[in-house]
């Protein structure tokens, strides 16, 4: 194997993972923070070397501040509703029997 199609191996496993991460973290959003929540605690630990510390901050999560900009919408108070009277019903089906 020469080592041009190495490094070709390499740079498309890398694409392919950082898509997959990319992927995963769109689809399961509380499972990853878990994940990069756990991480950072094991690598922000008192007697570490600095840039391993460093490495440890930046994998924190971020966490949603409470107000109206942060796009959490667990509360519900996030943007306009319409009020009751403008949402439509739909109407109910009347089926009859042919002539």
């Amino acid at each position: 194997m020469s080592t041009s199609l190495l490094v070709q191996y390499a740079v498309i496993g890398l694409i392919v993972l950082a898509s997959a991460l990319i992927v995963f973290r769109k689809l399961a959003p509380q499972l990853t923070n878990r994940w990069l929540a756990a991480a950072s605690i094991h690598f922000s630990r008192s007697g570490r070397v600095a840039w391993v510390r460093a490495f440890g901050q930046r994998l924190q999560p971020k966490q949603a501040t409470g107000n109206c900009s942060d796009g959490c919408s667990t509360c519900g108070a996030c943007g306009p509703k319409p009020p009751a009277a403008a949402r439509v019903q739909p109407m109910p089906l009347e089926f009859r029997s042919r002539q």
